[in-house]
């Protein structure tokens, strides 16, 4: 399929705004939420870890649960147990609940390595060393156990030291800042820069223990009387652990224009601890870690490959990390030469691309660099330290999200810094200024000629990345003495990839969350079914592959994938407009977590939670006037004028969310409650709107599709978690539906005049047509299935099938319908989904027939289409690789969406 005409969509888009020009009145009708439920006899839950290897070093993790309606009221209590049937020690509490008020998902915490665990009712065992958390004063200190961390809530020491038993392992944890107040090519301009660093502002305790500990931190970036660059950090921390976790979110708040060289360029950004250094030099030992799980093992003070030989025990148990024995028992010609073996104090890793690292060392500041080595992929991890304690240190997603960067410094003297770079300050600075002049597109008119060339929806001063966020984690061990090779070795797997427990498709499926009946486990049960689910391994498979050949990798970057290819260059458009980064168009969000839900895939799990971390803060406002507004499709992620619900979407990230608790997520989808105010900021259709409109508090043009799917997704969540605003939620949940299904045409209206203090749309005298193929493949479908699941609403369930039933139906059957037929629309594949919800819901086996016609044989990606790539090299493409020409990332996710929601839905009436 050829990518979607623009022109298309707004013709639709101004069709849809139309109906706003008709008289209103608000419906009267209460809505109510769905009964409670009986209650149900639920099994119990046996959880797994997504890769082999289980907890490894990683100090602990949290899973989501969901549970059948009424299976559980919120006083519930669970208990865990091993394979055996020992007891292991489990922190369990509400995440979500169904409307009745019965448990919906409950998140637990584990910090022992187990294997496969079974939950059920009953008492948690309580954990041998408890996570405890102390508030008094200054210092928030909390103890695991095994460790100790004060945690500050002012200054700029977020962790103000980390003990182990009675030994100080690390102190003084801050975040550092490099500000570059100009930026040029070469050698314009000069070299100048400015350091911050932390400055609290908020420190809270989220929660304490007896297995899980959270902490958050806020504050920003200063030095002197500037502060900016606001940061969120979070601590975890899980019982009988040695290590914790840090969870680090920063919002861009700085000013950079395009066309100039001066403004607020982050030059280096990271976190950086001082470990104090107790041991002789020559038992001071440094790690870093290389491809794999390869490490540079060394000592400060070498003692082996010398001219003289201290004994072959010495040298042993140098490169394992042992305490040497005392000098006077080696061999003297070395122990009185000690003196003159140089002392090794500083080191640096640097990965400045995905495809290549440096190492090198020197003896201290103000002398030359030795070259120490390289490779290709770094694990972002490193340790330093001795017999009497040390520290480790590692960066997730250390080369994905290059330029990253590992500093080890003054490691000869009393105190060693390490900081761990997450913009390393070698790369060039970060230049987040729009990449183009505007080229005259001063216009509304003129702006859609440039729409309609290069896809991109320009306007001046709207590519801006103010307020766009970045979140990275890090994992942090105070250790005893120097660890084992094999326990380093577990170290550097826990940063690469931190460890997850999940629960099984089956539980998901039963449970009936994230839309009933949408998805089903993995059928091959008939030739038929095999084949699409041979299409969906091939897609999947694909865009895993051209993430690595195209290296979309990068520290704004890793996560999304792009739009659409581009089949004379042999490459994806990346330079082109709205053709480059997909920024969730068309929900491949949605497809990558079905895909997930219905298998428990690792691989799946791991492409959909970078998405999910890369869409939910770079692809979304968080300060500024557009917050809560996210920038359609581009060669920036941000640099499209069209700041849109549709991007900001919850619905993305719920997933993520109720799979793993996480906090972070959970604000994301928190800060969207009150998003329906961006209607007054912003009009969406303001280059199209042929009458006048000026946005009205209590008259808000407010599509039924992109925008109320977005708005009511974060509601709904809100009021699933009860949130600080869930009975607002709920009650603009309710009115919002019941004020669409009071619509003379129901969805087919299109849109609605919106009022923000009663959470209603007025009701149309008129009914009017205002149909778009975009309304409902933004996670419309999925929502709704859930909402008429969960809310007991007749009319607001008949408006979404009547909409279901017609969108794929026949010009002359929705003119008989609706006086008038919807006129051209597209993505009849992707609305196949729609018509198989419908059969369902309705019993209709015409519908069910409709449903595989149109997945088969309308648009989108068929039996026909070639379902193989094609391989590539030299000198058609910069490097070896394939190319599927064919794939672009709308068809897919609308294929991926349609083919498992049909399979689960109507599996059993595929035609013959």
């Amino acid at each position: 399929m050829s990518p979607i005409p623009r022109r298309s969509l707004l013709k639709a888009a101004a069709v849809a705004g139309a109906a706003a020009q008709f008289s209103w009145a608000l419906g009267t009708t209460n809505a109510q939420a769905a009964p409670r439920a009986e209650a149900a006899d639920p099994d119990p839950v046996g959880l797994d870890w997504l890769e082999d290897g289980g907890l490894g070093a990683a100090p602990g993790s949290t899973v989501g649960v969901p549970w059948p309606r009424g299976a559980y009221q919120q006083d519930q209590t669970f208990a865990l147990t091993d394979a055996d049937g020992n007891a292991v020690p489990v922190q369990s509490w509400p995440i979500a609940y169904w409307p009745d008020g019965s448990l919906k998902w409950t998140a637990h915490a584990v910090s022992s390595d187990a294997g496969a665990l079974t939950l059920t009712a009953g008492e948690a065992a309580a954990p041998e060393r408890k996570v405890t958390v102390d508030r008094s004063g200054g210092t928030i200190t909390v103890s695991t156990g095994v460790i100790t961390a004060r945690i500050g809530r002012s200054g700029s020491a977020l962790v103000k030291s980390v003990t182990r038993g009675t030994t100080e392992i690390a102190r003084n944890g801050r975040l550092v800042l490099i500000r570059r107040p100009e930026i040029e090519d070469q050698d314009q301009g000069t070299a100048k820069s400015e350091r911050f660093e932390s400055a609290i502002s908020a420190a809270e305790v989220e929660q304490d223990g007896p297995v899980r500990a959270v902490v958050r931190v806020d504050g920003k970036h200063r030095k002197g009387d500037r502060s900016w660059l606001p940061f969120s950090v979070r601590l975890y921390f899980y019982a009988g652990a040695d290590s914790f976790r840090m969870v680090h979110t920063i919002t861009f708040d700085g000013k950079q224009e395009p066309g100039k060289s001066s403004g607020d360029f982050v030059g280096g950004l990271g976190v950086r601890f001082t470990v104090p250094m107790r041991d002789a030099a020559y038992d001071r030992h440094i790690r870093v870690g290389g491809d794999g799980t390869g490490l540079l093992r060394e000592a400060v003070q070498g003692v082996t490959g010398l001219r003289r030989d201290p004994g072959a025990s010495v040298q042993a148990a140098q490169f394992a990390g042992e305490k040497l024995a005392d000098p006077s028992t080696w061999d003297q010609r070395v122990t009185t030469r000690l003196q003159y073996i140089p002392e090794w104090g500083d080191y640096t890793l640097s990965q400045l691309s995905a495809d290549g690292f440096t190492l090198r060392k020197r003896t201290r500041k103000g002398h030359g660099w030795i070259a120490a080595g390289g490779g290709r992929r770094a694990s972002g991890f490193g340790y330093v330290g001795g017999p009497s304690g040390g520290f480790s240190f590692g960066l997730r997603d250390f080369w994905e999200k290059f330029p990253a960067q590992l500093d080890i410094r003054d490691a000869h003297t009393d105190e060693a810094e390490v900081t761990l770079w997450l913009w390393s300050p070698e790369a060039q600075p970060m230049d987040l200024r729009f990449y183009h002049d505007g080229m005259g597109q001063d216009t509304y008119a003129e702006q859609l000629e440039g729409l309609n060339i290069t896809y991109e929806d320009y306007e001046p001063g709207f590519g801006t990345p103010y307020g766009i966020a970045r979140t990275s984690e890090l994992l942090f061990w105070a250790n005893e003495s120097t660890p084992t090779p094999e326990r380093l070795a577990e170290q550097v797997d826990a940063v690469r990839v931190l460890p997850q427990l999940a629960a099984p498709p089956k539980q998901l499926i039963k449970a009936q969350v994230f839309g009933p009946g949408l998805y089903s486990e993995p059928d091959r049960s008939t030739p038929a079914k095999a084949k699409i689910e041979d299409h969906l391994d091939f897609l999947f498979t694909y865009y895993k592959d051209q993430v690595e050949m195209r290296r979309w990798y990068g520290f704004w970057d890793y996560g999304d994938i792009m739009h659409s290819y581009d089949p004379v260059r042999h490459q994806w458009r990346y330079d082109v407009g709205g053709y480059a980064w997909d920024n969730s168009e068309l929900s491949p969000d949605l497809w990558l977590w079905f895909a997930y839900l219905r298998s428990g895939r690792a691989d799946i799990f791991r492409f959909a939670e970078a998405m999910t971390r890369h869409t939910g803060e770079v692809d979304v406002y968080h300060l500024g006037q557009w917050a809560g507004l996210g920038t359609r499709h581009g060669v920036q992620h941000y640099a499209d004028s069209a700041k849109q619900q549709r991007i900001a979407n919850t619905t993305y990230r719920r997933y993520y969310y109720f799979l793993t608790a996480d906090e972070r997520v959970g604000d994301l989808m928190h800060a969207n409650v009150d998003s329906d105010e961006t209607f007054l900021a912003l009009d969406p259709l303001r280059k199209i709107r042929t009458e006048p409109y000026t946005p009205d508090r209590h008259a808000l043009s407010i599509g039924f599709g992109t925008d109320w799917s977005g708005l009511v997704s974060a509601w709904l969540t809100e009021w699933e978690r009860k949130g600080p605003k869930w009975e607002k939620a709920r009650a603009r949940v309710l009115s919002t539906m019941e004020t669409i299904a009071a619509q003379p045409n129901g969805f087919v209206q299109g849109s609605g005049l919106y009022d923000l203090d009663t959470g209603r749309f007025a009701v149309a005298t008129e009914p009017v047509v205002g149909v778009s193929h975009l309304s409902a493949v933004f996670g419309l479908n999925e929502l709704c299935a859930e909402l008429i699941d969960l809310v007991d609403m007749p009319a607001f369930k008949e408006a979404y099938l009547d909409y279901c039933r017609y969108f794929n139906a026949t010009k002359t059957e929705q003119a008989a319908r609706y006086g008038s037929n919807f006129g051209t629309l597209l993505l009849f594949q992707g609305h196949s989904r729609l018509d198989a919800y419908a059969a369902v819901q309705t019993g209709d086996t015409q519908l069910a027939t409709r449903a595989w016609t149109k997945f088969y044989s309308s648009d989108g990606y068929t039996e026909s289409s070639p379902w193989k790539t094609e391989k590539l090299s030299g000198p058609v493409t910069l490097v070896p690789g394939s190319e599927a020409n064919w794939v672009y990332t709308n068809d897919t996710a609308l294929y991926g969406l349609a083919a498992i929601e049909n399979l689960a839905l109507l599996g059993d009436k595929m035609p013959t």
